[in-house]
């Protein structure tokens, strides 16, 4: 008689690794969303935590409390579009093209995530009460500045652009040729009976910017 065969032991269960990073990068792309759609006040973590796939207590362990995520939310954000900049390699070009392809990765930067529009005019409803407690936010756009300083004195050294421009207000002119035209993409298309989103309306706007601001930059006219 055949003795029975030992039974064998169940496989203990596998546990999966924590991937941190993922799990972190998953919240802040659901929280872009969440605020961005319903504001600060609005903005509910149970939904951000349901839409990144992640456990709320999880949430709470990363980010702490609702305004440590927000905040965290609006660093990542500015950190994203300074991280493309750099990215664009600026001094290996002339002047006239640096500029180009900075007003123009402005211009996508908006059109391709309008999510980061909606952000920024939450945070302008907040008195930018919460940007105001980042304390890297300064630093984070003092690169910026002086990539601009050098490409408007590397043009007016050669003769090119004017030498009198401030890069910060030059910056501000830049961002607000995307930006009012991504936030106000809806109403506009309305009033003017056009549907700015269209891809013809699209190029030729963003042409138009960046002949308004080499334009302004030239010391004489193209």
């Amino acid at each position: 008689m055949r003795k029975p065969q030992p039974k064998a032991e169940a496989a203990a269960p596998v546990k999966r690794a924590r991937n941190s990073g993922k799990t972190k990068a998953a919240i802040l792309v659901a929280g872009r969303a969440e605020f961005a759609a319903r504001g600060f006040e609005g903005a509910r973590v149970d939904a951000i935590a349901v839409l990144a796939g992640a456990n709320k207590r999880l949430l709470y362990h990363y980010f702490g409390n609702k305004e440590d995520l927000y905040r965290a939310v609006l660093l990542d954000a500015y950190q994203e579009i300074r991280r493309g900049e750099r990215a664009l390699s600026l001094d290996q070009y002339g002047p006239v093209d640096a500029m180009d392809r900075l007003v123009r990765f402005t211009f996508r930067h908006f059109l391709a995530n309008p999510w980061f529009p909606r952000l920024l005019n939450t945070e302008n409803l907040e008195n930018a009460r919460f940007l105001k407690t980042l304390p890297d936010i300064q630093a984070l756009h003092s690169p910026l500045v002086g990539q601009i300083t050098t490409i408007v004195e590397r043009g007016a050294d050669v003769g090119i652009f004017r030498r009198d421009v401030d890069p910060v207000q030059l910056y501000i002119s830049i961002a607000a040729l995307g930006f009012f035209y991504v936030s106000n993409m809806a109403t506009l298309s309305v009033i003017f009976s056009r549907d700015l989103s269209g891809i013809d309306m699209v190029q030729e706007r963003e042409a138009q910017a960046v002949q308004m601001v080499l334009d302004y930059l030239r010391t004489q006219p193209a």
